[in-house]
Order: structure tokens, then C-alpha cells, then sequence
């Protein structure tokens, strides 16, 4: 799938993010984990997507869940990343795509959206409850930001070093984090358990394999084929949604505290 050809936005200058581009390569729109991504969001968060005036993605990248949206919804949602690699691969279709810092807190944005969506962000910022305190800058009186996240630190490898995680979460850690920003849980869930088993062994193998960054992130991420894809998304599926008990990840609906 081809980047789309339109211009980008710069409010901010592009910087450095603790991303590996390498990810790129390899997640598509079809890929298992992508496509398993967004049923858990239409399951949590269906009907407030449904109803938001405005949305918009915070760490859009290049563009996936912006591309889902727009194919599933028939909406726009901009797009806010300083990734300038990952924003020209940008493959949504009509959604706007700025280069912008949320820390600049620009007034053109303030209190603007009725959700916000940060899929696979948190972890790969250091200060995670000051990006969350920005975040809510941008966000309706009334507005909700919809996270997912890495869970269970024991599952932490040498591919999240590599793609630049900082750490992965609980149902406890983002509860703190989100109370610290001004936040506070409204609906969440684990989700990915059927594949734990799989990044237990990714762990394992990781350790005492390769080191070559992108040899790890190939292992760590690519089917390799099609049907395996195809399978994967079978097995991922077996779980019930929402559920709090294990999961690879974690998504939560946050709301402002009154």
C-alpha cells in the first residue's frame, strides 16, 4: 500500500522519536495484529466514536488507524506525529497530516477534539504522564482519549528495546498514570492473551539470537506469509472483549476528572 501524495502541515519542526522505522516496513493495514487492533476498538469504544464531532490521532505514524477510520467510519481524523518519515508514508486518504509538537499547545487546537486517539504511543515516551497532561490540552470539556499500550513488563524483550519501548503496562500502572494527568478510566481492557504464549518464545529466542536491530524487529513482527497472517488472526481472536484479566496490550477509554 502506497503513501498517499499530499502535503504535510508544519507547525513544529520534525525531531526525533523513540521509534523505530524499521516498523514501518513491515505493518500494513492487513497485517494480523493491525486488523485485531482496530475490532477491539469498534468493541470498546464503537458508539463514542460514532458520536464524536471531532477526532483525531495523536503518534498517527503512518497512518493505519487513520486509514481504518476512514474506511470504516467515512470520516476525517487528523493526524499529529514529528516522525517525518513515518507522516510521507502516511497511507490514509483524505485526513489531514500535521507535523506538531503537542507540547507547543497551539490555541488553533485547544479543547478541540471529542476523542482523541494515541494507539501505541505511551511507551515510547520517557515522561509518559507529562505527554498525557499535553494530550488533554486538546481535548473537549466533555472529550475522551482512547489508548493502547504494551502490557505486562514480564513480556518486556529485546524487540521492544528495539522498537523503542520505555516499558509496557498494567491495568494498575495506567490507572496511576491517568489519575496523575488529570485522568481517570472509564472502560478498558487486555486484550491479545492467545498470542502470550508467542512472546514468551520471542523472548526467549530474542535472548540468545540475533542482535541486529532489524533483524529483531523482522522476528518479532513479520508473518512471513500470508496464511500464517491468516491464522494469527484466528488465534488472536479467541478472546472475549472487553476482559481484565492478561493480554499483550491494553486499551482504556480515559475521561477527564470533574
Amino acid at each position: 500500500m502506497n503513501a498517499r501524495n499530499q502535503s504535510i502541515i508544519y507547525t513544529s519542526q520534525p525531531a526525533h522519536v523513540s521509534m523505530a522505522d524499521t516498523w514501518y516496513d513491515i505493518a500494513s493495514i492487513d497485517h494480523f495484529w493491525i486488523r485485531r487492533r482496530f475490532r477491539v476498538l469498534q468493541k470498546l469504544a464503537d458508539p463514542l466514536i460514532r458520536e464524536a464531532r471531532r477526532i483525531a490521532e495523536v503518534g498517527c505514524g503512518n497512518g493505519l488507524v487513520q486509514r481504518c477510520l476512514e474506511d470504516y467510519y467515512h470520516i476525517e481524523v487528523p493526524g499529529f506525529d514529528l516522525n517525518e518519515p513515518a507522516l510521507k508514508r502516511n497511507v490514509c486518504r483524505r485526513s489531514p497530516l500535521y507535523c506538531y509538537d503537542i507540547h507547543h499547545r497551539s490555541e488553533e487546537f485547544r479543547g478541540r477534539f471529542d476523542v482523541i486517539i494515541m494507539f501505541d504511543v505511551l511507551e515510547h515516551i520517557q515522561n509518559d504522564t507529562s505527554f498525557l497532561e499535553e494530550t488533554r490540552f486538546h481535548l473537549a470539556k466533555c472529550g475522551s482519549i482512547i489508548i493502547n499500550v504494551p502490557a505486562n513488563q514480564f513480556l518486556f524483550s529485546d524487540y521492544d528495546r528495539v522498537v523503542g519501548h520505555f516499558r509496557r503496562y498494567s491495568m494498575r500502572s495506567l490507572e496511576r498514570i491517568a489519575a496523575e494527568s488529570g485522568l481517570r478510566i472509564r472502560r478498558s481492557t487486555y486484550w491479545g492473551a492467545p498470542l502470550i504464549p508467542l512472546l514468551i518464545l520471542r523472548k526467549g529466542i530474542l535472548k540468545f539470537g540475533t542482535k541486529k536491530e532489524e533483524d529483531i524487529i523482522s522476528y518479532g513482527l513479520d508473518p512471513r506469509a500470508p496464511f500464517i497472517n491468516q491464522l494469527m488472526e484466528w488465534v488472536s481472536a479467541c478472546e472475549p472483549i472487553p476482559q481484565r484479566l492478561l493480554g499483550t496490550s491494553l486499551m482504556a477509554v480515559l475521561e477527564r476528572v470533574a
